[in-house]
């Protein structure tokens, strides 16, 4: 675990090597990988995305090179100062916060420009932003389910069982799921739901009790957060993890990002993706064998399907079959149309089935 002092010393040093520079009479840079779709690598032997090896330099030659080191300098001072005192700010807060700053040209012009000079600092240290007491606003991703976790609050250690001791929300997932320590537990695996409403079901159902399963909601697109909890459940605890998804090419990828990370935090990949998760559904044929209710596909999801027959990440016999039969239907259904068997079929027949046959239970 990177201590607060690791991390501030990581990013001091960054601004060393631009004084460095400077004493030594050479015009400051600073190196980091290329992050362009096109310097994306699947790593075949780790499962996960990779940056290429192809570099960009941000250096002070150009008046935008200069605006961008500025902007990076003042930065890892109120990051420094942050970890100094303690504190924690959010995204949102240091785009906010940069008006303030006493040099108009190291003002952030947008959010997003805020955001990826923070991922540049990630990549550039191996400090996570986590680590720099940087969170994003809260995502309400929650875990449900047999495990008995410590965790550090504003008045001290407390210990939480996230079944016994949380009401039918859960157990909320913090910004830093490296500082829980992970005490006991009896899962037998992990599910990772899409949907508010499916999490919902499986809890009422009392489908993490009688299978000792924890149930951790991804609340659509998974932030960092839930992914690397995701990926500490299966390495620490040595449970299988199953993704319960929409039957559509987006939730697809959804998968995708919990299985193998995604392209914008290549740099993390190893850090929060899951390869040995699998996927349970809805499969493009449950929609055929259950008549589930659809939809039909749209352009858009015609053509993120065709984009996933080339994605290394689902050049696999299972997907290439799903895809193209999905591409033959015409349809795509959502994991509630389940419930058109009755609200009890996906915990005592679908969910059974489909985790047996997979091995899973």
């Amino acid at each position: 675990m990177t201590t607060e002092s690791d991390a501030r010393d990581e990013l001091i040093d960054l601004a060393a090597d631009f004084y460095d520079q400077f004493a030594d009479g050479s015009i400051p840079e600073m190196t980091l990988p290329t992050r362009t779709k096109t310097n994306i690598e699947y790593d075949t032997e780790s499962g996960v995305w990779t940056y290429g090896d192809r570099t960009s330099t941000r250096s002070a030659n150009s008046v935008r090179g200069a605006r961008k080191l500025l902007k990076a300098a003042y930065t890892i001072e109120f990051l420094a100062d942050q970890l100094d005192e303690g504190r924690s700010s959010t995204l949102r807060e240091l785009y906010y916060l940069s008006e303030s700053w006493d040099n108009d040209e190291a003002q952030f012009n947008s959010q997003d420009e805020s955001n990826d000079l923070v991922e540049d600092l990630e990549i550039v240290t191996g400090v996570t932003r986590e680590d720099f007491h940087m969170r994003p606003e809260e995502s309400g991703a929650t875990l449900m389910g047999p495990l008995l976790i410590r965790e550090q609050t504003r008045r001290g250690e407390r210990e939480i069982h996230c079944q016994e001791d949380v009401g039918t929300g859960g157990y909320q997932i913090p910004n830093n799921p490296d500082m829980i320590e992970f005490l006991d537990d009896d899962i037998d695996f992990a599910l990772a739901v899409e949907t508010g409403g499916m999490r919902d079901r499986l809890v009422e159902n009392g489908f993490d009790e009688a299978y000792n399963c924890l149930v951790i909601h991804l609340k659509g697109q998974p932030a960092r957060a839930t992914r690397r909890i995701t990926k500490r459940v299966h390495d620490e605890l040595d449970v299988p993890i199953a993704v319960f998804a929409d039957g559509d090419p987006w939730s697809y990828r959804i998968y995708g990002s919990v299985a193998y990370g995604s392209i914008k935090s290549a740099h993390l990949s190893k850090y929060l993706a899951t390869p040995e998760a699998q996927f349970v559904g809805i499969q493009p044929e449950d929609i055929v064998e259950y008549d589930l209710p659809s939809d039909p596909l749209a352009d858009s999801d015609v053509n993120a399907l065709e984009s996933e027959l080339e994605d290394p990440r689902f050049q696999t016999d299972y997907w290439e079959e799903q895809i193209e039969l999905q591409l033959d239907i015409g349809k795509k259904s959502e994991q509630q149309s389940l419930a058109s068997r009755g609200l009890d079929f996906v915990t005592d027949t679908y969910l059974p089935e489909r985790l047996d046959a997979m091995g899973v239970i």
